[in-house]
Order: structure tokens, then sequence, then C-alpha cells
């Protein structure tokens, strides 16, 4: 019990470190299943984002119990220790350790060789005859107000939404949700004529009756200015 407790002593500044981390993650999470649950059009995808809350709310008590108990452990047991049983042991501390710098001029040289984004006309996840996307193709040029062409058609059918992103990025904004069954037909429209022109990812989600999201299609575009 005593070398428990010396444990946790020792290494105190970076259990809370830890624990300070996985904190921010359960709130990025929570505020993600929240921005979800907001977006979500139909009762399945209402029914998945409410269970991606519970998961982050549940993370977000575990650290918090988590810290109160180290705080119990260092604050009121470990003083009371005997004091021969109490090894004073030299411990880093993450926040003062120094750490090497890169010189300017090779950040700069670093940076001219990072390669940017571009436009790859060749689609990714896509299942003929079941999720797909065609019209636009794979590269092309858009402007202004088009319908959408395309397949949602898989076992257990349940929606499907189609998004969009600019290209390099995982932030999706929701275009238009369906739940009828397609095949090659109309998925719905897309207006993109206050869209900044660029270059942007539009993918096709489908999720089945069990509220299970399968791999999306996603197209690459370029849009034009109208």
């Amino acid at each position: 019990m005593t070398a428990i407790l010396q444990f946790f002593t020792n290494y105190e500044i970076l259990i809370f470190l830890v624990l300070a981390v996985g904190l921010m993650f359960a709130m990025r999470a929570l505020i993600r299943a929240r921005h979800e649950m907001s977006e979500s059009v139909f009762g399945l995808e209402r029914e998945l984002a409410h269970r991606h809350i519970n998961e982050a709310v549940t993370a977000l008590i575990l650290v918090v119990l988590l810290a109160m108990a180290e705080l119990e452990l260092t604050v009121f047991l470990s003083p009371n220790l005997p004091a021969s049983s109490v090894l004073v042991t030299q411990t880093m501390n993450p926040l003062t350790t120094q750490t090497g710098t890169i010189p300017p001029e090779l950040l700069q040289t670093i940076g001219a060789f990072t390669p940017q984004p571009t436009l790859t006309a060749q689609t990714t996840g896509c299942v003929p005859g079941q999720i797909m996307i065609t019209f636009p193709k794979p590269g092309d040029i858009i402007k202004g107000s088009i319908e959408l062409a395309g397949t949602a058609n898989i076992p257990n059918f349940g929606f499907y939404k189609y998004e969009f992103a600019p290209l390099g990025s995982d932030t999706w904004e929701t275009i238009q949700a369906g739940d009828q069954v397609k095949q090659d037909g109309d998925l719905g429209n897309w207006n993109t004529s206050e869209i900044t022109p660029g270059y942007y990812n539009l993918r096709l989600v489908v999720t089945d009756n069990a509220a299970r999201v399968l791999p999306a299609c996603i197209v690459p575009v370029q849009i034009a200015a109208p």
C-alpha cells in the first residue's frame, strides 16, 4: 500500500497531465456528439448521436473520478504516512523539461517541400450497385445548382445523406438526406452558388436500419465561380 501511495505521489504532476489530456479529449468528443445531434435528420441518426453523447459523458465522468482519486491519495493519504516510509525521489517535471528547437531557416526549407492538397480524379469507398455517386464525376468542375445522381441501395437500408468538405478537411457539412432507396437515380439538389470556389470532396453516406454507418463514397470535385 505504501509503495502504491509513493508511486502516485512521485508522479503526481505527470498523472494530472495525462488526466487533463483525457479531459480535453472527452470534452471534444462531447462537443462533436452534440453537434452531430443538432444536425441529425432521421430517428436512426439521432439515436446514433445520442449514443455518442452517452459515451462522451461516461468518459468525462471517469476522468473526473480518477482526478478526484488522485487528489485524495496525494493530498489526504500521503501526508499521513510515517516519515520513514516516504522516500524522496527526484522526479522529472515535464513542464520544465527543455526541448530542442528547430532553426527558422530549417523550418522554411521543410515548409517548401510540404505537399499541398491536389485534386485526384478518382473516387474512394464507393461500392458499385450499393453506394455510388455517378454525377458529378471525379474531377468535374461544377457551379451553380446541380442535381446529384447515384445509388443508395444496401441490405436493411435505413437512410442516406450527402455532404461536402474542403479538400484535406474532415469538417463535413450536410447538404440533404433521404430515406428512400435510390438505384442509379436522383439523390437530390446541391446549390454551390454561395460556396467559395475551390477544391472539395463530396461524399455519400448510407446508414442501415440498425444505425450502422457504412464507409462513405467520396468524389473530388472543383467548384467554380457562378
